[in-house]
């Protein structure tokens, strides 16, 4: 699992002796949840309207943490398994769980990448963008457009009576046909009372999921991961930062997504806010 896609551990998540079974939220945790989730789609938005080049991954942090706490919140990142920040900031070969600097600047030409989460009245809401700051490469704007549209071909699967393997497969598909790699090293989660919950979201079709059959009122944090070169990653010697080993840049988008009987709702839905 994503560690922020699940802070469990920077690897590949539970094993089955772990695995729990899938909560099914009430209708007042679903509304609970909605709210912790317009507040990560609030501070995202604000987020990626002033990301600039100058501008330090640190005071992307600083801001963040004090509009959730404005909002009546608490950042889910902030102490998790000892993670020092309150948001992941990614720039280019960083894939995930970059951490927040002072000295770490942004430039025109960058992805960044900025993930985030809410904990609110005992729920969790949990997203991602992938921000080009300024202009990009055409490749490094293809590759946002990409991962975005993959995240929306696995969310578009997400209804009572289908199975995670269909959104796995509608990513995975969507991927490799325009030519980039799913990472597969970490995943998406389950989210709510616990930041991450069973059960694993993978973006590609495996064996080792679990196929769980989705019903109304699951919550689902779906999170691809897309890499220009390999999907191969590793991890920094700050035990956070992961990168793409052949030094190509990386995108991530992330939605915290509710099953409805016909379908789905997107419950950290920037346009919304």
């Amino acid at each position: 699992m994503n560690i922020f896609g699940s802070l469990l551990a920077p690897n590949k998540g539970p094993t089955i002796k772990q695995r729990r079974g899938v909560e099914i939220k009430s209708k007042r945790e679903i509304e609970i949840m909605r709210q912790a989730s317009r507040i990560v789609a609030t501070v995202l938005k604000e987020v990626s309207e002033m990301a600039a080049p100058g501008m330090t991954t640190m005071d992307l942090d600083d801001y963040a943490e004090k509009r959730i706490r404005e909002m009546g919140a608490t950042p889910s990142f902030k102490g998790y398994h000892g993670f020092p920040a309150s948001i992941c900031a990614s720039i280019n070969d960083e894939v995930v769980h970059g951490i927040p600097k002072k000295k770490k600047k942004i430039k025109a030409g960058d992805v960044l990448k900025v993930d985030t989460g809410a904990y609110f009245q005992g729920f969790h809401g949990d997203s991602c963008i992938t921000i080009g700051v300024g202009e990009v490469t055409p490749e490094a704007d293809k590759l946002i457009r990409v991962a975005n549209e993959a995240l929306y071909k696995g969310i578009e699967q997400v209804k009572a009576g289908n199975y995670l393997l269909d959104i796995a497969g509608a990513v995975e598909d969507h991927v490799k046909s325009n030519g980039f790699s799913v990472v597969e090293d970490y995943t998406g989660h389950g989210v709510g009372r616990n930041l991450h919950e069973e059960p694993s979201v993978f973006n590609y079709r495996t064996n080792e999921m679990r196929n769980v059959k989705l019903k109304a009122g699951m919550t689902l944090a779906i999170e691809p991961i897309l890499n220009a070169g390999t999907k191969q990653t590793r991890t920094l010697r700050d035990k956070w930062t992961v990168v793409t080993i052949d030094k190509a840049i990386s995108a991530q988008w992330e939605h915290t997504v509710l099953v409805t009987n016909d379908g789905y709702e997107i419950l950290t839905d920037r346009d919304l806010v």
